[in-house]
């Protein structure tokens, strides 16, 4: 039952970060790009969204 739980927290993060990265202004592949590689990488991709990259994404999708 946690990890089912754990499974979902990560889905709809996974999705909000999704969606605020296809809302920056910038080029449509790069945006699709960076999608792809936070829902593979998933809890991953999550934590490096977050932490790391979340700032500095509106300068990478330019």
């Amino acid at each position: 039952m946690i990890a089912f739980i754990c499974w979902i927290i990560g889905l709809v993060l996974s999705v909000k970060a999704a969606l605020e990265i296809y809302r920056l202004e910038g080029d449509l592949l790069k945006k699709i790009i960076f999608i792809v590689l936070v829902l593979i990488c998933s809890w991953l991709g999550l934590v490096v969204y977050y932490l790391f990259a979340r700032d500095k994404m509106a300068e990478w999708v330019k």
